[in-house]
């Protein structure tokens, strides 16, 4: 009986460290152009925040916490869009990350390292995104 447990045990620590292996390697995504805050969105944020921007992207479940909905930005903001507070989400991520670190999952990674040597681009960047999601506002 003892031996059956202690096979059960080394197949689950074998399952959870090929697991975190995987879940820990890199991923490859194309850059986009910064000029493109839309090609720039549904490339790196659709997966959770979804397509039309709502927050139930095809990743989303597997988050601590939903996505916000981005559509709602600036309802949530007494009618005005909050450019600085959505600045400072994309070069620093969420005050309260819900998925384990401050970082967007494909944001914040692709942000820090597509743009390291310049940082103009990383503003254009930021700069583009924030003007595509102005413009999903829900009215």
């Amino acid at each position: 009986m003892l031996q059956r447990y202690m096979v059960l045990a080394l197949f689950a620590a074998s399952a959870l460290g090929l697991g975190n292996a995987q879940s820990n390697a890199p991923t490859t995504l194309n850059q986009t152009a910064a000029t493109s805050g839309k090609q720039m969105y549904l490339s790196y944020c659709a997966s959770c925040h979804g397509v039309d921007g709502r927050g139930h992207g095809p990743v989303a479940s597997s988050l601590k916490m939903l996505p916000a909905d981005l559509t709602l930005l600036s309802r949530k903001n007494n009618g005005k869009f909050p450019d600085a507070h959505i600045d400072a989400i994309l070069q620093y991520g969420p005050p309260i990350p819900s998925h384990g670190t401050a970082e967007m999952p494909v944001w914040g990674p692709i942000l820090g390292k597509l743009d390291k040597a310049n940082p103009e681009v990383k503003q254009i960047r930021i700069s583009n995104l924030t003007q595509y999601l102005k413009s999903i506002q829900a009215n």
